[in-house]
């Protein structure tokens, strides 16, 4: 994991309250767990929070197996800040069925959560509590808390078990999510710092193309290709200046460090209308290609042609 100096001094900002996803992400690195920690209302009031200084980083969620982008992290970080992408951090996402200590299944009238959490246990409420009602909140961790502010025993909430710990809540049923192997992504952001690199890397960028000139989206994908660099993810986001006009989130194996991503970015810059650089950091995955190995070839063929024009007569 990237090198944070003295951490116990760092305050890490993340989508509040206590008990959320990414609360159970922080406590995940030991290095996040000793910091300070601030619980913030929003993903883009996290980002925020990091560009003004307020803390020092931020953990925000950026991919869901099941769900996808979260569309709010992409475009902020895209758009609205200009933060570099210190880590990535991936956590298995379980989902539990909640309540107030003493309360039994049967009991349970009303079922709290987030919505999108809801929804990833449809088969669960269809075979356990198919009359419950639910009630939408505005996250897990909030409706967690708001249950055990209270003395009601007809209602449960789908939250995670960090959930449970903080708020002094039973688990009535765990891991009732319909997919069991569900994971989320997500990034430590920072502001001015771009991580050394480990050998084991990703970069993230943002291009925009130019509008007028065909096949540019041949052209961007031709300069990885070219230099056997593995694309891991590649999608496009409205650029919000007008109808149509789409830049894409690449992330690529290896670090800005290694001279192959380098020229690769240096040749982007040139043909396409803006390269926002995200950041390199070490790559959470355990499937990575050799990208050094090409930083090697490289090398060899920079030599090669160097000797080339070495025997060029006068």
């Amino acid at each position: 994991m990237g090198q944070l100096g003295e951490s116990r001094n760092l305050t890490v900002g993340y989508l509040g309250p206590p008990g959320t996803f990414t609360e159970q992400a922080i406590y995940s690195q030991p290095d996040l767990a000793a910091m300070n920690h601030r619980p913030i209302n929003s993903i883009i009031d996290v980002l925020k929070a990091v560009s003004s200084g307020e803390v020092d980083l931020g953990l925000v969620a950026i991919e869901n197996m099941i769900e996808g982008s979260v569309t709010a992290t992409l475009d902020a970080l895209a758009f609205d800040t200009d933060l570099y992408i210190q880590r990535e951090v991936i956590i298995d996402v379980n989902l539990n069925l909640l309540a107030r200590p003493g309360v039994r299944m049967e009991s349970i009238e009303r079922v709290r959560s987030y919505p999108v959490a809801h929804a990833q246990c449809r088969s669960f409420m269809a075979e356990r509590l198919p009359d419950a009602v639910f009630e939408a909140a505005n996250s897990t961790a909030d409706a967690a808390r708001n249950l055990a502010g209270s003395t009601d025993v007809a209602t449960a909430v789908i939250a995670p078990v960090r959930s449970a710990e903080v708020y002094g809540l039973e688990v009535l049923a765990a891991d009732i999510a319909d997919h069991a192997e569900n994971q989320t992504r997500f990034v430590l952001v920072r502001e001015g710092v771009i991580a050394a690199p480990t050998g084991h890397d990703k970069t993230s960028m943002v291009i925009y193309q130019r509008s007028d000139v065909p096949g540019s989206l041949i052209g961007i994908l031709q300069e990885f290709a070219a230099r056997a660099i593995n694309l891991t993810s590649l999608q496009s986001r409205p650029t919000k200046a007008s109808l149509g006009q789409y830049c894409f989130l690449i992330d690529c194996e290896g670090h800005i460090a290694d001279e192959v991503v380098a020229d690769a970015l240096r040749n982007l810059s040139m043909k396409t209308t803006r390269v926002k650089f995200l950041g390199s950091y070490p790559s959470a995955s355990a499937d990575h290609h050799d990208h050094l190995m090409n930083e090697v070839e490289l090398r060899k063929a920079v030599s090669w042609i160097e000797d080339l024009r070495g025997r060029i007569g006068s």
